[in-house]
């Protein structure tokens, strides 16, 4: 992000006024009405509010930029800072606003791609624990996958690339705590139902050779022996020097079953799909 010149020195003189005023019992540099500074004034003053652990005053302050000096190079700059304020205050909301009206005034800008950033980063970081509603989440994978698509080559999307793949990990482990839930429970078709979502919509994240497994042991507790030999094969195929096809071998022999393709269920077309090299 630009950085204009002068700021560290503005930034130095609002400083000490500032200590000025509060050693001093007032000044009148601390009651001076606002409109009577001027931007660059502002700007490094919401700044130093920022710099003492005052988010809120800061985006006040930068907010009275664009207020006063509309249309200025200034108050251009005090927009997207007043997204990031609003955000170091974890006023979503508010954060998500300012970086949309900077994006639709200024969608050519290169602070563009840190606006569509920060507008990701205020659903990616109100995402909850798994055991609750997951919509932020879904909101934050399509907010990061704009700032991937959208701006490629910035500094911001291989971070956006990094967050997106732990969101959709965390959808993932929510269809895997439903599922195991089902089957503590002896419900082990509405089990398998979260477990294939895994295999068949998240097969990229980290939850996958869990869900092989639990589909494993949901398929035996049914008597569905060809689709739990399957869903072992597809798992000692990716996922061999996991713990969890161990436990899956050891569930299988111990029938008298082996890990392998057999049938025309849904999993052997998986099983099909990632023996011509399309899974994964």
């Amino acid at each position: 992000m630009r950085v204009f010149p002068g700021i560290r020195q503005a930034a130095a003189l609002v400083t000490v006024s500032v200590l000025l005023a509060a050693c001093g019992g007032g000044s009148a540099e601390d009651t001076r009405p606002l409109d009577s500074y001027s931007a660059e004034e502002l700007y490094n003053r919401a700044e130093f509010q920022i710099e003492i652990g005052e988010p809120a005053d800061a985006a006040r302050f930068f907010g009275e930029v664009e207020r006063l000096y509309p249309y200025s190079e200034w108050a251009k700059r005090a927009l997207v800072m007043q997204a990031f304020a609003y955000h170091r205050d974890r006023d979503y909301d508010a954060s998500r606003g300012a970086a949309q009206r900077f994006i639709d005034t200024y969608p050519g800008d290169e602070d563009a791609a840190y606006a569509q950033y920060l507008l990701a980063l205020s659903y990616y970081d109100q995402i909850d624990d798994v055991g609750r509603d997951q919509g932020l989440t879904f909101q934050a994978l399509q907010a990061l996958r704009d700032v991937i698509e959208t701006y490629p080559d910035s500094e911001y999307a291989r971070s956006a690339i990094l967050k997106f793949d732990l969101a959709f990990d965390h959808l993932a482990a929510k269809e895997m705590e439903i599922g195991r839930y089902y089957l503590k429970r002896g419900h082990y078709v509405a089990a398998i139902n979260r477990f294939r979502v895994v295999v068949e919509d998240f097969q990229t994240t980290t939850q996958t050779p869990e869900a092989l497994h639990r589909l494993v042991e949901s398929y035996l507790s049914l008597g569905l022996t060809e689709e739990a030999q399957t869903a072992g094969a597809i798992l000692g195929h990716n996922y061999r020097s996991t713990e969890w096809y161990e436990d899956s071998f050891n569930l299988l022999t111990g029938r008298g079953l082996a890990p392998e393709a057999q049938g025309t269920s849904w999993l052997s077309t998986v099983y099909r799909q990632m023996i011509r090299g399309e899974w994964l």
